[in-house]
């Protein structure tokens, strides 16, 4: 399996964290990729740096106003405050229709980011874009024969629409490379198994027929992201049917994860899928710092068995899994599940 990862995701460190009113340190923290490359390197993987694959992969996806807002925000925030500016924070998130679109750095981040999760410092731009490259290597990897394929990315993606950062995400890595992946593949699927729902991919491929999308994930009724992710989201239009959201009960173990993987691959067997993209969160650990669910680190490899045993050529992308004493074990374990088929 190859393993692509950029070091440019330290540039990355956010400090802004906004929980239940209460400003903190986010959980995104650099040191979480040391402790995945600690569990890429115990079962014995390399890792290779991406190429640039230039901005076309995600202009595929995301907006074109929404990437010049991402590449100039934190320049245009400086120039307003200069030098007491720091990240950049949407304090205003309007309704979207009928508005219009503003001109200046704070209404377009009010546009563009959808929650307070997600702020933009003086190198969020790049380190998003490798983290991309990471998710498009993977998904080349795989089109070119490869059985599996892995993308470290940092910052996470899922929460990210195709015009808004959200939830530490700013480019939406899973659905890029999905998207990449459909010029060689007739069907894609996605299956995202991180604790939150993935509501970026789902609204980006919500009306479509081609991408199959499927979300593992704990009840939103009181949980981020709240208002995306219930199991009557089926999507609309041409793309009726083709998203299943399975939300799990707070504190679900690995008998209930297993059993809606178990779904997920029936569904994902009658779409046809000529290849699958895995949204990986290890944030459903029972040890995570976020205590959604309480998958053990002998369930992800177990989840990990599952997924290959599709039998079909698969991307794993990075998403969730904090700063605790057994990501790097449940990464490792993860992966052994998936080499053992």
């Amino acid at each position: 399996m190859k393993v692509f990862h950029h070091p440019i995701h330290v540039a990355h460190e956010p400090d802004f964290f906004l929980v239940r009113g209460i400003p903190t340190a986010s959980a995104d923290q650099p040191e979480r990729v040391d402790r995945l490359l600690a569990g890429v390197a115990r079962v014995g993987l390399g890792v290779e740096q991406p190429p640039d694959f230039g901005t076309e992969p995600v202009a595929a996806v995301h907006t074109a106003r929404y990437l010049d807002f991402l590449r100039d925000a934190h320049r245009e925030w400086m120039t307003l405050l200069g030098p007491k500016a720091g990240e950049v924070v949407a304090n205003i998130h309007p309704s979207r229709d009928p508005v219009g679109y503003p001109s200046g750095v704070v209404g377009r981040a009010g546009w563009h980011m959808a929650d307070t999760a997600c702020p933009i410092g003086p190198d969020t731009h790049r380190a998003a874009l490798a983290s991309a490259n990471s998710a498009v290597s993977a998904a080349a990897a795989v089109a070119g024969g490869d059985r599996f394929a892995y993308g470290l990315c940092r910052p996470s993606g899922h929460h990210a629409f195709a015009d808004m950062a959200g939830g530490f995400c700013f480019l939406n890595n899973a659905a890029i490379a999905a998207q990449w992946l459909r010029d060689h593949f007739d069907r894609v699927a996605m299956l995202d198994i991180d604790v939150h729902h993935g509501n970026g991919t789902q609204d980006i491929f919500y009306r479509r027929s081609d991408v199959l999308t499927i979300s593992i994930h704990r009840d939103p009724t009181d949980y981020y992201p709240f208002f995306w992710g219930y199991g009557d989201q089926a999507g609309v239009d041409d793309g009726e049917g083709c998203n299943l959201n399975l939300p799990l009960a707070e504190g679900s173990g690995d008998p209930e994860f297993l059993s809606a993987v178990d779904v997920a691959r029936e569904r994902i067997r009658a779409f046809g899928a000529g290849v699958v993209v895995i949204a990986l969160g290890l944030d459903a650990a029972e040890d995570d710092p976020l205590q959604g669910l309480r998958v053990t680190t002998p369930g992800f490899a177990r989840i990990g068995r599952a997924i290959a045993e599709l039998d079909v050529p698969t991307v794993f992308v990075q998403e969730g899994g904090y700063l605790c004493d057994a990501l790097t074990d449940n990464l490792a374990s993860f992966l052994t599940g998936v080499m053992s088929v």
